[in-house]
């Protein structure tokens, strides 16, 4: 079997029958259009013709290219590759899985960047007023949205990926939002009075005279256009918001999402509805939240042992 055909089949796969998002599929695409490419330049073009000695010497090249990978990068590269061979062992389309000695590198285990409560006010005001405020009623349309958006981020701990794709619909439930995750998903998030206030003013204000501007759709962000606001859209606007914070600090969508699990541990929530909340299919993914400063330690012994005075 051709490798380009087997490539395209194993995509196919993973987009229809597993529900992996369009991001994580177009990701799979890119990793196995290099392995194919570097097999290609070898004369390898069938699946049969792959033996673990070529797979291990690709990863040795890759791990050993200029500039370095990131670890992250290289595992996931590593993960495409033995994902498409056993997908083909299990089809039936090969006999045995050339990848079966292939080992991910081991991810040096970094802690998430959170903002603080007070930065996370500034970011969220720099992106729009406060609704209710006095400065509310002049501001910008796309202010209103923004402050809407950033609001609901950190509200929920939702990937920039999941809001974006919310429906109007989804918010129907007041102080409840229903998320759409990884593999389609669903999962049911609580919203404070904050959040609500914010989205409640954009669907208003804001939403409706976006919405004539382009065809109808559903979704609850829009753009200036009225066409449904994209991530790369999102993340544009948290940029914008935390340049205008003067926050130094590098700030992406996923850092709220960091914000949001860590506030939420730092004030006694139970990890396991933090994961619940955040949509991690196990508790060891979300325990990584569980880090605390060195002066909270020290502030909690002080107020807790008996002896710490």
């Amino acid at each position: 079997m051709e490798l380009e055909r087997a490539v395209e089949t194993y995509l196919r796969h993973v987009a229809l029958e597993r529900g992996l998002s369009d991001h994580t599929v177009a990701a799979y695409r890119r990793d196995l259009s290099v392995y194919t490419a570097w097999l290609g330049e070898r004369g390898v073009v069938e699946v049969e013709a792959v033996t673990p000695a070529l797979i291990a010497a690709f990863a040795a090249e890759r791990a050993s290219a200029e500039p370095p990978p990131a670890s992250s990068s290289l595992a996931r590269l590593q993960s495409s590759v033995r994902g498409l061979h056993r997908f083909l062992v299990r089809e039936g389309r090969v006999d045995a899985d050339p990848s079966g000695r292939l080992r991910p590198p081991k991810a040096p285990r970094r802690l998430p960047k959170a903002l603080t409560i007070a930065q996370v006010d500034q970011l969220l005001n720099a992106a729009g007023p406060v609704p209710g405020s006095a400065d509310a009623s002049a501001a910008e349309p796309a202010a209103v949205r923004d402050r809407a958006l950033l609001e609901l981020l950190y509200a929920t701990g939702a990937r920039v990926s999941e809001i974006v794709q919310l429906d109007v619909d989804d918010t129907a439930r007041g102080d409840l939002l229903r998320v759409r995750g990884k593999g389609d998903k669903e999962r049911i998030v609580p919203v404070g009075s904050y959040a609500r206030a914010a989205v409640e003013a954009y669907l208003t204000r804001v939403r409706p005279a976006l919405a004539a501007k382009g065809r109808a759709t559903p979704r609850l962000f829009l753009g200036v256009r009225g066409a449904p606001l994209s991530r790369q859209s999102a993340w544009l606007i948290i940029q914008a918001a935390a340049e205008k914070a003067g926050l130094t600090a590098h700030v992406s969508p996923h850092t709220l999402r960091h914000s949001f699990a860590t506030h939420l541990l730092q004030g006694g929530a139970d990890v396991r509805v933090v994961q619940e909340m955040l949509g991690h299919a196990s508790v060891s993914t979300t325990q990584i939240y569980t880090h605390v400063s060195v002066e909270a330690l020290r502030d909690v012994y002080a107020t807790s042992h008996p002896r710490a005075r």
